[in-house]
Formats: structure tokens, C-alpha cells, sequence
């Protein structure tokens, strides 16, 4: 009889994966002890910053914005992804219901 790991195992495997991967550039690491972080840092660490932030609970190095930044480009950038990431969640939700309400009549 051999181990075969159910869909549940396998999704939340390769989330996991996903995750590590992801945050492997978050902000606060020794990646922009020299440089600065730009714009597309900026993009980066917004996407990822709801895995920073539980990131964040474990090690306390680990920031969800990085504050050796290029200005306001990377603010720019870090917004952008932020608002798109979990703006766009929102909307796909309400468009979800508005969808079930005019179905359902």
C-alpha cells in the first residue's frame, strides 16, 4: 500500500513552497543593506506583504516595507500592488454576489 497524498496535502504544499519562495526578497533582509530599493522593489513587496506581515511574527527582521527606499517611486510601486492585489479581491467579490442575486430570480 503506497502513501498517496490527497488534493488538500498537494494544494497546501505547494502553497507553502509558494510562500517561502515569494518572500525569499522581502523587505527588511540584507538584500538593500547597500542599495535602495526602487520601483519595482516597491511592486514586489506590496504583492507580498500578507506573507511578510505573518513573516513578520516569527522573525522580527522582516519588515513589510523597506525604509532604504529610492523615495517616492517605490512608494509608488508599493501602493500599486497593495491597492491592485487586495482591491481587486474586493471587486471580484461584490461582483460575485451581484452575479448570485441576478441568478437567483
Amino acid at each position: 500500500m503506497t502513501f498517496r497524498p490527497n488534493k488538500a496535502v498537494k494544494y497546501g504544499a505547494s502553497l507553502l513552497i509558494a510562500a517561502l519562495v515569494l518572500s525569499a526578497c522581502a523587505a527588511g533582509t540584507t538584500e538593500y543593506a547597500e542599495t535602495q530599493a526602487g520601483f519595482f522593489s516597491g511592486v514586489w513587496h506590496g504583492w507580498i506583504a500578507p506573507v511578510a506581515l505573518i513573516w513578520h511574527i516569527f522573525n522580527d527582521e522582516v519588515r513589510i516595507y523597506e525604509t532604504n527606499n529610492t523615495g517616492i517611486w517605490y512608494d509608488v510601486g508599493f501602493y500599486i500592488a497593495v491597492i491592485s492585489g487586495f482591491g481587486s479581491i474586493g471587486l471580484k467579490r461584490g461582483r460575485n454576489k451581484s452575479t448570485r442575486k441576478q441568478s437567483a430570480k
